[in-house]
């Protein structure tokens, strides 16, 4: 059994409380980001789930709302909160690899790093699921390495809850059981406590999978739409960004984590996880799945190899400056490009919004809208009531619906995703002013006319979605909306 540290609180709570400082003061600096946009009017309808995820994240936005006010800072403040959690996971998880004072320092460290930052300046359903992901990980090696095998219940009582947020806490579960096939201990998946763990799991999330039941597996759909559209570069990716998640000088970190968990006699009980993770890479690659659904593990990782790195810089000083330099850099560039650090008007001047699509993702809604508006405004006096706003993808909808209403714009319809399922315009729309990034609005042989009015600028010379994206006003309509909304379902 492993003798652990007590939990080095003062320097792990600087870290913690330094990353959440820096997601504070950078909290509202842009704007919104196009999935907070998404869920901020999917939030408005609460469901058991939508067809692109679980409803956590769009309720917990909604309920922000409700409690702070319809702000960008509002729907960000549980990051700030998710990020020191995850912190404190780290080191938790770095304890249990018998790591000290140094060793849980260096894995709270974890999180300031560009994919952590991320997804936790932007509300984004990988915030919480990486806080989910940690906090199971801690629990199973709470369980296999100090012989306490009810936190296996606890266990699935977290990955139940996680189902609320993403599914993807399955994909840790499978390859950590595995994982255990392979290489042991074996003796585990006979236990009482561990099923008992997965019947936790299975019971609180039933609601979410009979959601999944009744609604004919909208989420499969979502997944194969996603492996369709941007599988090829998903799998071109999927390697060099698990090098870039943590950052460069973090990759022999994680990598001594494989290590010590193969060698390490101590870690024995454990060592499921060194083999899950080049499963999971293995199964990404061949479902064409997300390069980032690995984090969680990559970052429990990391933290199990800090306690390596701590004993190969003890007692020398030339090899602790040289690690706490290679940490003070990566993370001071993780910051600088993935939190919203240099002013709005000299981002675009700078490679970080084409490193970092989320910083470019957060830059020009306002405009944006102003320019729609323009559009708008002038329609004929005797079309506007019959006007309706059609847009190409989700992050359009959310910006008209959440800017365009106080203008005055009337409201806002897509058919990509859950947004499909709020139902077509009134047949009474005849006039569509269409927010579309292609040559044309798809399904344009549907109206007598579709004329070009206008091309969004975000004017910071920012190249995101958005940018040279082109507005039409479409008229005479050829069939109904019954007729044409089939048509307009898209996942993506």
């Amino acid at each position: 059994m492993i003798e652990r540290s007590p939990l080095a609180w003062k320097p792990v709570g600087a870290v913690a409380g330094g990353a959440a400082l820096a997601l504070l003061l950078t909290i509202d600096r842009y704007d919104y980001h196009r999935d907070e946009l998404y869920f901020r009017m999917v939030g408005a309808h609460p469901k058991w789930g939508y067809v692109d995820q679980p409803p956590f994240t769009p309720l917990m936005v909604r309920a922000c709302i409700a409690v702070f006010g319809d702000t960008v800072w509002a729907i960000r403040i549980p990051g700030l909160v998710f990020l020191a959690a995850a912190a404190v996971l780290l080191a938790l998880i770095a304890r249990e690899a018998g790591g000290g004072r140094f060793a849980q320092t260096l894995a709270a460290a974890g999180v300031l790093t560009t994919f952590p930052l991320t997804a936790a300046h932007i509300t984004i359903t990988a915030g919480p699921d990486l806080v989910m992901w940690l906090l199971v990980i801690w629990c199973l090696m709470r369980a296999l390495l100090s012989d306490l095998p009810r936190y296996f219940m606890l266990a699935g009582l977290i990955a139940g809850i996680a189902l609320y947020n993403k599914h993807l806490v399955i994909l840790l579960l499978a390859t950590f059981g595995a994982g255990l096939l392979l290489v042991g201990p074996r003796r585990v998946l006979a236990s009482k406590w561990l099923w008992a763990g997965a019947g936790i799991a299975v019971v609180v999330g039933l609601p979410n999978l009979l959601y999944q039941i009744a609604n004919d597996f909208p989420q499969l759909s979502m997944a194969h739409a996603l492996a369709q559209n941007k599988g090829d570069e998903a799998r071109i990716t999927l390697l060099p960004l698990q090098l870039l998640w943590l950052g460069p000088f973090f990759v022999p970190v994680w990598v001594a984590g494989i290590v010590t968990l193969l060698r390490r006699p101590e870690l024995r009980p454990v060592r499921a996880f060194a083999v899950a993770y080049p499963l999971m890479i293995v199964l990404l690659f061949v479902v064409a799945g997300q390069p980032y659904y690995s984090l969680g593990l990559l970052a429990a990782l990391f933290a199990i190899g800090a306690v390596p790195a701590a004993r190969w810089v003890a007692g020398s000083r030339a090899r602790r400056g040289l690690l706490v330099a290679a940490a003070v850099v990566n993370c001071g560039v993780a910051v600088l490009t993935s939190l919203p650090v240099l002013p709005i008007d000299v981002i675009g001047k700078t490679p970080i919004p084409a490193i970092n699509i989320g910083i470019a993702d957060e830059i020009g809604w306002p405009r944006y809208v102003a320019q729609v508006k323009e559009v708008y405004d002038a329609l004929p006096a005797e079309d506007k009531p019959h006007a309706i706003l059609f847009t190409g993808n989700y992050g359009e909808a959310g910006a008209l619906d959440r800017y365009g209403k106080p203008l005055g714009l009337p409201d806002v319809y897509s058919g990509q995703n859950e947004l499909w399922y709020f139902g077509p315009p009134p047949e009474s729309a005849t006039v569509v002013v269409w927010v579309t990034e292609g040559d044309g609005p798809v399904g344009s042989s549907a109206f007598g006319s579709c004329e070009a009015k206008a091309r969004l600028d975000n004017r910071y010379g920012v190249d995101n979605e958005e940018q040279t994206a082109r507005v039409f006003v479409c008229r005479d309509r050829r069939q109904t909306w019954a007729e044409l909304w089939p048509k307009a379902k898209h996942f993506d």
